[in-house]
């Protein structure tokens, strides 16, 4: 089955041309980094999604310094009250204005059967953009590369844990490498100074590869992060795999682009090595 772009022309251009030329300026390294040294190797990262002009600089920032294997499983929040809530898809391709990004069913079906909790579920990724963000600037990195799309709606501490565990498993058979990238905006619409705040307490969780506190700091905290159950996962899966750290390569928020800091979104871009 093939899906159809559902945010195409809306939180990013619908004209191939205009979409390629705006990734690759997303991807384009600042002067600084022209002497970066090689690019990293991660276990996982975080990745904002809200429109291009946005976030994009975020998004960019992370991917354009790791690398990217051919193979890739996304997982982020299930927006909208539709389908299960932790649906996955295991057959098919994504359509973009770039093209189509086939889904990898092996590797889909290996995480489906090692978390139980998991749905074959069309319906809950259909309408959905927080994976869809994503696929583009891949398609301009990894041209061949394959994914795994799975979406999390607000679920308790032990099915993330259990997805986490499970990504753990399945990524450790594995022989060749697969990048687990969650994706997840911050706080949503309070003031600059208030999201700023929030959002470093999250972060600091992230930083610190805590996945319990960041669930339990996210929830006590009141910070909107769309995506945290995503970043959950992650973190479980990537202290499972031995991660011992991760670094925030970028932080910004949609005032820094509009200059409305009455009312802002949260953006982090993070690597776990």
């Amino acid at each position: 089955m093939i899906r159809p772009p559902a945010v195409a022309g809306r939180f990013y251009s619908d004209d191939p041309a205009r979409l390629q030329e705006t990734v690759d300026s997303l991807l384009a390294p600042s002067f600084r980094e022209q002497s970066d040294d090689k690019k990293i190797r991660a276990r996982a990262c975080m990745v904002p999604h809200a429109g291009y002009m946005y976030s994009g600089a975020v998004a960019g920032k992370v991917f354009r310094r790791i690398e990217i294997p051919s193979r890739v499983i996304l997982a982020g929040p299930r927006h909208y009250p539709r389908g299960a809530p932790m649906a996955i898809v295991s057959e098919g391709a994504w359509q973009t204005p770039l093209g189509f990004a086939p889904i990898d069913s092996p590797l889909a079906k290996k995480i489906a059967r090692a978390c139980m909790l998991l749905r074959e579920d069309q319906v809950a990724h259909s309408a959905e953009h927080s994976l869809e963000l994503q696929l583009p600037i891949l398609q301009r990195l990894a041209p061949a590369f394959s994914f795994v799309p799975i979406v999390i709606a607000s679920v308790s501490y032990e099915h993330l844990e259990s997805l986490g565990r499970a990504f753990a498993e399945v990524l450790r058979s594995e022989r060749d490498p697969v990048l687990l990238v969650a994706s997840s905006d911050m706080n949503h619409y309070e003031s600059d100074a208030v999201t700023r705040v929030k959002d470093r307490k999250a972060i600091d969780r992230i930083l610190a590869l805590d996945p319990r506190g960041l669930y339990d700091t996210v929830r006590n905290e009141e910070i909107s992060m769309c995506g945290y159950g995503a970043a959950v996962a992650a973190l479980i899966a990537a202290r499972e795999l031995g991660a011992t750290h991760s670094e925030l390569l970028r932080y910004a928020t949609s005032g820094d682009v509009n200059g409305d800091l009455s009312e802002v979104v949260g953006y982090a871009g993070i690597v776990i090595p």
